[in-house]
């Protein structure tokens, strides 16, 4: 069977996850492929996600690397068995690999959760306020790729508002002030975040500045959660790229961030009138 050129986020993740098993056992590439009776360079080539594993596979290794987490073999066989494609591919000749990637992890996230301190998380924005964040790019990104991308943010908010997947969003109020393309655009992303604050599907809690300590990093950050918590994601959005961790002491170090954002944050019925009451002001200051 021919090796995978370009293999999926979905393929590479299962891939790390068979490398983290082997190594979790103490194999090397070499034993374990002796003890499953093939080539060093394939256990190399599943590892990358170039090559295909079966289920069958699949529990061979997971039988050979003595893992006895069934929850995270069964969950594993899932994305074997699981189409791999989703509406992301449309866009796969105008956008970044990365950006497709975040795409196709939200889509199969089983709970999502967002921190946003400098910008409002994507997930929520309006079409204005989003067109105003991608004209701050630099290099200013050509309009091709502008209106790409907003099509596709536009998409991405699919999973969230259709209810599919329940979604916290944890909105620094620094976030809530910054304005991007004047006071009328900040001031109909906050109504409009009021709105999504009334949905069941959507929590919404502030962190005001009067909070003693600023909780967590200092950057945006996604915390996706999977079928089980070792396939759990992070993704920081930076400058130049969506980086994803998805290691077990970064995801415990992220769990622990949300934790304490949390713990912080306004309720929910507080957090909707606080951004009553900032969008009232910057009405009342530039209206």
């Amino acid at each position: 069977m021919a090796l995978r050129q370009k293999p999926t986020l979905r393929q590479r993740r299962l891939g790390a996850e068979l490398r983290r098993m082997r190594e979790t056992a103490g194999l090397g590439g070499s034993q374990l492929a002796r003890l499953l009776e093939v080539t060093p360079a394939l256990v190399t080539q599943m590892e990358n996600g170039k090559s295909a594993v079966s289920v069958e596979r699949l529990r061979e290794i997971a039988a050979a690397s003595m893992c006895t987490n069934g929850s995270l073999i069964e969950a594993l066989a899932d994305m074997v068995k699981q189409p791999d494609a989703g509406w992301w591919e449309e866009y796969s000749d105008s956008l970044a690999t990365d950006l497709l990637d975040v795409a196709a992890i939200e889509w199969h996230a089983r709970r999502i959760s967002t921190y946003s301190i400098t910008f409002l998380p994507g997930l929520l924005q309006t079409s204005a306020y989003a067109a105003s964040v991608f004209a701050r790019a630099v290099p200013p990104l050509p309009p091709a790729d502008g209106d790409a991308r907003m099509a596709f943010r536009l998409q991405r908010q699919r999973v969230v508002r259709s209810g599919a997947t329940p979604y916290v969003a944890f909105i620094h109020e620094a976030a809530l002030r910054m304005q991007f393309s004047g006071p009328k655009v900040l001031a109909d992303q906050l109504g409009a975040l009021v709105d999504d604050s009334e949905d069941p599907g959507i929590s919404i809690r502030v962190v005001p500045f009067d909070v003693e300590a600023l909780p967590g990093p200092s950057e945006n950050f996604v915390y996706t959660e999977g079928p089980v918590p070792e396939l759990d994601t992070v993704q920081i959005d930076i400058s130049f790229g969506c980086p994803l961790f998805d290691t077990p002491s970064d995801l415990s170090n992220y769990r622990e961030v949300l934790a304490s954002v949390a713990s912080v944050a306004l309720p929910e019925g507080e957090s909707r009138d606080f951004i009553r009451s900032v969008k009232s002001e910057v009405v009342r200051k530039h209206g």
